[in-house]
């Protein structure tokens, strides 16, 4: 239960922005929902005038479809029953004339009802004046009919709905009519939202008039009499057994409390009767179910159904734990600038600190940071898979040591001129499933990584071996695959050999005192790629012998580079000048090598990061060096 009382914090916390609307990347349209409303998808948009006529409708944009309606407890968990919302609703309420042409209803009539709920909040001391002009123009029954002149809907030459749009209809008309672009199946099935003009007020769109909410919220109010305990407030509140659907989407039929089924087993043989085992007042899961729709939209992750959300009950903006690094405010200002080294491993470090510092400024008394997961087990019902609390400040300080710890040099990021941007940091858990399944790994093994990841970002667990294992197989097996994902591959696996073997301190620069055989192994193979690529011309992209022989390099070392050496020599014929360079630079290494270390024994994921850290370090330019230089000798006189 402690979830829904965070929830219902973040409500309280956040009602200044009830019914705002804001837009997502997709540029689809989210709000925070007032209490006894819900949020559909409407295709159609009708305009009357304070009188209550019919003025004008228009097919809506998909990206404007979303539409905050109210709701009762019964109409927001409808799933087949003919139940009517209160205002807006499908053509089979809302339409007097839906029967006429050819629509069908289960044995009651829906608009019936519809008129007699519509009219029951037209009648009460909370009447709302638009609302009555929308009562007014459907007591005539006509929708359907101006529609029809309207050209928003189409009929048969029998005056029946056209149930789909055939080659010989587009043929007929010469076009296609922008119902069916919204509908999902029949156009009689579209959902009808209203609008009413009134001169003298700026909004007339009813779903998002702040006064039609209140208007309605206090109506329904008074009509909820029977009171429970309430076991998130302690209150004696209004109860209900009947909570909120649509948490992940607006389609989304699948609900986080249900007790509905009174012939099976969800508490029929421990509780007499469902609110036995939790009595939740109608106000606090109408607030927490919002709120949680909100945040699902606002900011949460959703892969294949299961949805990952953070998020901070104080309404203060939280890191992102499965984001990169370059999601820190910030946190490119001097990092992008500084050369691969002691400067900036310092700078990134820094930079990170101050990022977090940021979260961290304006802490409210014992603040709280919340992680859920959640997936539907079937359609109609879903589960919460992981839930966490964590102190806020517990949590920034373990965000900032993942992202203090788990880095690297990565160069697979775009800016926004779509040019490579180079950036140290740790890499998106996303990302990292890249690394370790490939490009085309399924959904199912993208959210199951994510899952696992969590742990090893919030609680400092290790990374499972499985993952750094699979990602470092992948990154040793480069001719499988195309040169850019071979380098995105190569760089977040390096970030996480870094984290599994964190405490031996292993940086981007080149660490030339390091006599750890692997790392030496992968230096030397770097040494034998780029020796290899500068006596090759420019334009020749074949894979050199260090490449192509890496996969058995890291299985058997010593047997490897024997056929490798061999293969340099007539790369190094070419070289002139340059091979005394490259030449000394073996011998360098190789000598650090002791004896008993040039066996087949397999490498281990380090010998990635001496591969990179050489790599890196020998394509730099002269300038570079030089630069690098200067800095650490003045370092070394402060």
């Amino acid at each position: 239960m402690t979830w829904l009382r965070q929830l219902y914090r973040t409500y309280e916390n956040n009602t200044e922005v009830i019914g705002e609307f804001q837009k997502k990347h997709n540029d689809q349209e989210f709000a925070l929902i007032p209490v006894s409303h819900t949020t559909q998808q409407a295709q159609i948009e009708v305009s009357l005038d304070q009188d209550g006529n019919f003025v004008s409708a228009k097919v809506v944009d998909k990206n404007e479809a979303s539409t905050v309606i109210p709701c009762t407890e019964a109409s927001g968990s409808r799933t087949s029953a003919p139940v009517p919302h209160p205002l807006h609703d499908k053509l089979m309420y809302v339409a007097g004339d839906y029967l006429q042409y050819g629509g069908t209803a289960k044995k009651t009539n829906p608009h019936e009802d519809y008129l007699k709920q519509l009219k029951a909040w037209c009648d009460s001391e909370y009447a709302h004046p638009k609302v009555k002009s929308v009562y007014t123009y459907l007591c005539k029954g006509q929708l359907v009919k101006d529609l029809v002149e309207a050209k928003i809907l189409y009929v048969d030459e029998k005056g029946r709905f056209i149930e789909k749009w055939s080659k010989e209809l587009e043929e007929q008309y010469g076009f296609r009519p922008d119902i069916y672009r919204v509908v999902t199946s029949n156009q009689s099935d579209a959902f009808v939202r209203f609008a009413v003009n009134v001169i003298g007020e700026p909004e007339s769109r009813l779903w998002r008039d702040k006064s039609v909410y209140e208007s309605f919220i206090r109506y329904y109010e008074s009509t909820l009499q029977v009171k429970d305990l309430c076991y998130i407030s302690g209150e004696e509140r209004p109860s209900t057994e009947r909570h909120a659907s649509r948490i992940r989407h607006a389609a989304d039929m699948a609900k986080l409390i249900s007790a509905n089924d009174t012939s099976g087993f969800t508490f029929r043989g421990r509780f007499k009767q469902s609110k036995d085992a939790a009595s939740i007042s109608y106000e606090v899961s109408q607030k927490a179910h919002n709120a949680l729709k909100w945040l699902v939209e606002k900011q949460g992750y959703t892969i294949d159904g299961k949805v990952f959300l953070v998020w901070g009950t104080d309404n203060h903006e939280v890191p992102d734990p499965y984001a990169d690094t370059t999601s820190l405010h910030g946190i490119y200002d001097e990092v992008e600038q500084a050369t691969v080294g002691d400067r900036a491993h310092q700078a990134y470090a820094n930079q990170v600190s101050l990022a977090i510092a940021g979260y961290k400024h304006d802490l409210e008394y014992q603040p709280e940071v919340n992680m859920m997961i959640l997936e539907a087990a079937t359609p109609g019902r879903m589960a919460i898979v992981y839930y966490r609390e964590m102190n806020k400040e517990l949590f920034l300080e373990r965000i900032e040591a993942w992202h203090k710890s788990c880095y690297w040099l990565h160069r697979y990021k775009k800016d926004e001129n779509n040019q490579l941007l180079q950036f140290i940091g740790a890499p998106a858990t996303r990302d990292i499933a890249f690394a370790a399944y490939g490009s085309k790994a399924s959904d199912k093994i993208v959210k199951g990584l994510m899952e696992r990841m969590l742990p090893s970002i919030v609680d400092e667990r290790a990374i499972p071996l499985d993952i750094v294992r699979s990602a470092i197989n992948r990154a040793s097996n480069p001719v499988a695959m195309e040169g850019w994902e071979w380098e995105k591959t190569l760089s977040i696996t390096c970030a996480l050999v870094r984290k599994t073997y964190e405490k031996e301190g292993f940086e981007v620069g080149l660490d030339v005192t390091n006599d750890n055989r692997d790392y030496l192994f992968g230096r030397l193979l770097a040494i034998a790629d780029v020796l290899e690529r500068s006596s090759l011309d420019p334009d020749e992209k074949r894979a050199t012998n260090a490449i192509r022989y890496m996969n058995a390099f890291a299985q058997r070392p010593q047997r490897t580079w024997t056929i490798i050496q061999s293969n340099l020599q007539p790369h190094q014929a070419k070289l002139g000048a340059k091979l005394k360079y490259f030449n000394s630079l073996l011998d360098e290494v190789g000598s650090m090598l002791k004896p008993e270390d040039f066996t087949d024994k397999p490498l281990s994921g380090l010998y990635l990061l001496g591969f990179y850290s050489q790599r890196h370090d020998l394509y730099k330019s002269k300038k570079e060096k030089e630069a690098e230089k200067e800095q650490t000798e003045a370092k070394g006189e402060i």
